[in-house]
């Protein structure tokens, strides 16, 4: 499953940058982050690393997923890729989550995009998922504005 939002933000590269390059924000912006919390690094991750609880709520119920996510891309003020990487030995589905700044009119656009490997799907998470992307952008500009005051 590949999911991707877009949204326009009222502030400089550089500061929508310093916020996704944080997975520990991301709970405060993106509805498909729960929460995620500093992870041990291990030998072989590229950058740090969060557990993060991943997923959607389908009406009153929550389907999350706790995954370790590793930052292996950081290329200021532009990109930013997060990947699972586990160290339990055993195989894993692939979550990717990237964040995209560009320069835009007065601003920035940031492009969201989550990719998951595995095999199982509910009908209708992809559109939940694609939607909290989307509405991630709001959330995200009330935050940068908040910390600018």
């Amino acid at each position: 499953m590949d999911l991707e939002g877009t949204t326009s933000l009222n502030a400089p590269p550089t500061t929508v940058f310093a916020e996704v390059a944080d997975l520990g924000t991301y709970a405060e912006w993106l509805g498909i982050v729960f929460g995620a919390e500093p992870s041990p690094p291990h030998e072989g991750d590229a950058g740090p690393a969060w557990m993060v609880d991943l997923g959607a709520k389908i009406g009153p119920i929550p389907l999350t997923k706790k995954v370790r996510m590793v930052r292996t891309e950081h290329v200021a003020p532009k990109l930013v890729r997060f990947e699972r990487k586990e160290h339990d030995g055993s195989e894993h589905s692939a979550w990717v989550l990237t964040a995209e700044v560009e320069v835009a009119d007065g601003g920035s656009v940031l492009t969201v995009s989550l990719h998951y490997g595995g095999s199982g799907r509910l009908p209708g998470v992809d559109s939940i998922l694609r939607d909290e992307i989307r509405k991630g952008g709001g959330r995200l500009q009330a935050r940068i504005d908040a910390r600018s005051r």
